[in-house]
C-alpha cells in the first residue's frame, strides 16, 4: 500500500493487472485507496491474487485439523485438492496437534496466498496449559500473530472488533442461534471472565505494527456474524461493522492492507443490503463473505446453499467468498468435501461475476457453440470441471458417439442440425 501511495507499480500489481486484464494504474490506485488488496507476506513468494472492486470474485478454501481429527497428511491432500480445483487462496485453521508444524507444512506445499486465525493458537495453547481459553495471556495473542507472520502467513483473520460495546448489544438483544464464531467465542469468553476490554481492540496499533513489518493483510474478522437466518443483520452485527470501518481507517493511514469479513447465515433478500452497508461503512474495503448460508435446513448440502449465496453476494459486489463444504455443521471436511466446496463456490462466484459485468459469459458462449456442434472435447474444455464432465459421459456411453444417453437417437440438437441448418431459406418464404 505504501508503494501504491507513492505511485510505484510493484511486480505483484503488474501480475494482478495481467491476470485480470485491467490497467496497471487502476490496480495501483485501488491498492493505494484500499479497495483492492494483494495478500503477500514479505517472507513468501506466492501467486499474486488481487481481491477487490473491479476484479473477479475470489474463492477461499479452508483446511485444518480439529481436536477429534488430527491427520496432517489428509490436510496436505486437502490443500492440494483445493489448488487442483482452482481455489484462489487457502486458510489453515488447525486447532488440534502441533499447530506450528501443521501451518509450516501447509505453507511449504502451496504457492497460494494463505490465511490463518492467530487467536486459535493462543486459545488452544491456553486450553492445553491451563484448561480454558479464558486464561489466555494478553501477550500470547500478539505473539501468535507475530509468530504466524514470521512463518509467512499472507492474511490473518484478527478479532479486533469484538469489544465491550458489541457484547453489550449482543447480550441486550439475545439471539436465536447464539454466537457461532469460534474466534469470537474465545475472545468473548476471555473478556467476560477477565472483565476487561479486548486487547486486540485496545492495542490495535500493535496489530498494525506487526502487519507493517511483515506486510500481511489484516482480514478483520466478523465475530458477531449470525449462525442462524433468524439472527441475520441484527444490531450486534451492525455495531461490529461500525467498529470495523473505524479500524480500517486506522490501518489505511498506516499503509496496511485490509479486507472485511462478512455475515455467515443470511436470507437471500438481505445480501445486497449487507454488501451495500459494508461497502459504505468500510469505505469500499474488499468484502469477504463467509458462505453465505441462505437457509438453515440443508445440512449435507450446504455447499449448494452457499453457492446460491455466493452468486447473490458476488452479483451485489462482494469480492471474496469463503467456501462451504457438504460437511458444514456436521463434521471436519474430508478431501472430497473440499473439492465439492471449491467447485460449488467457484460456480456461484462465476454466476455473480457475470451479473455484475466482470465477464460477459465468454465460456458460456463457447459451451453453447460446442453443444450445437456436438463437439464433446470443446464442451469439456469449457466446463468448470472438465474431468468430472468427461467421467459422467464416459461411464454411460451412447450408441451414437455424437449424442449422450439422455436423448440417445432422439437428440434434438442432432435432429435440428440435420434438417434446419441445411434447409433452404425458400422453405420459410
Amino acid at each position: 500500500m505504501d508503494d501504491a501511495k507513492k505511485g510505484i507499480i510493484t511486480e505483484q500489481m503488474k501480475a494482478v493487472a495481467k491476470l485480470e486484464n485491467v490497467d496497471e494504474e487502476f490496480i495501483r490506485k485501488s491498492v493505494a485507496a484500499g479497495t483492492i488488496a494483494i495478500p503477500n507476506n514479505v517472507n513468501r513468494d506466492v501467486k499474486p491474487v488481487g481481491i477487490g472492486a473491479g476484479l473477479r470474485t475470489k474463492v477461499n478454501a479452508t483446511i485444518g485439523t480439529s481436536t477429534d481429527v488430527n491427520d496432517v497428511d489428509m490436510e496436505v491432500e486437502k490443500a492440494k485438492i483445493a489448488m487442483e480445483n482452482k481455489a484462489d487462496t487457502l486458510m489453515e485453521l488447525s486447532i488440534g496437534g502441533d499447530l506450528d508444524a501443521i501451518r509450516r507444512t501447509i505453507l511449504d506445499v502451496t504457492d497460494l496466498p494463505m490465511g490463518s486465525v492467530p487467536v486459535y493458537q493462543a486459545a488452544t495453547e491456553a486450553i492445553n496449559k491451563d484448561g480454558s481459553a479464558i486464561y489466555m495471556d494478553e501477550d500470547a495473542m500478539f505473539k501468535a500473530i507475530e509468530k504466524q507472520a514470521k512463518d509467512g502467513v499472507d492474511f490473518m483473520a484478527i478479532h479486533c472488533s469484538v469489544n465491550k460495546e458489541t457484547l453489550r448489544r449482543l447480550k441486550r438483544q439475545g439471539r436465536e442461534g447464539g454466537l457461532v464464531s469460534r474466534g469470537g467465542a474465545f475472545i468473548s469468553a476471555w473478556m467476560v471472565h477477565n472483565e476487561v476490554e479486548n486487547p486486540l481492540y485496545k492495542n490495535y496499533d500493535k496489530v498494525i505494527e506487526i502487519a507493517q513489518e511483515y506486510d500481511f493483510c489484516i482480514s478483520l474478522a466478523n465475530g458477531m456474524r449470525a449462525g442462524a437466518i433468524a439472527d441475520s443483520t441484527d444490531r450486534a452485527q451492525i455495531q461490529e461493522l461500525i467498529i470495523l470501518g473505524e479500524l480500517i481507517d486506522r490501518a489505511r493511514e498506516a499503509g496496511v492492507q485490509t479486507i472485511v469479513e462478512g455475515p455467515g447465515h443470511i436470507p437471500l433478500k438481505e445480501i445486497p443490503t449487507n454488501v451495500m452497508v459494508q461497502k459504505k461503512l468500510c469505505r469500499g474495503a474488499p468484502f469477504y463473505m463467509l458462505g453465505p448460508i441462505v437457509t438453515d435446513i440443508a445440512p449435507a448440502y450446504d455447499h449448494i446453499v452457499s453457492s446460491i449465496g455466493a452468486a447473490q453476494s458476488a452479483a451485489a459486489g462482494a469480492d471474496f467468498i469463503c467456501y462451504v463444504t457438504p460437511a458444514e455443521h456436521l463434521a471436519l471436511p474430508g478431501p472430497q468435501d473440499v473439492k465439492d466446496g471449491v467447485i460449488a463456490t467457484r460456480i456461484g462466484a462465476y454466476v455473480g461475476d457475470m451479473a455484475k459485468g466482470i465477464h460477459n459469459g465468454e465460456l458460456d458462449l463457447k459451451m453453447a457453440n460446442a453443444r450445437k456442434k456436438l463437439n464433446w472435447e470443446a464442451q469439456y474444455a469449457a466446463a468448470i470441471c472438465p474431468a468430472d464432465a468427461r467421467k459422467i459421459r464416459e461411464a454411460k456411453p451412447p450408441e451414437d458417439p455424437d449424442t449422450c444417453t439422455m436423448c440417445g437417437n432422439y437428440c434434438s440438437i442432432k435432429i435440428v442440425n440435420e434438417w434446419l441448418d441445411d434447409a433452404s431459406q425458400d422453405v420459410f418464404d
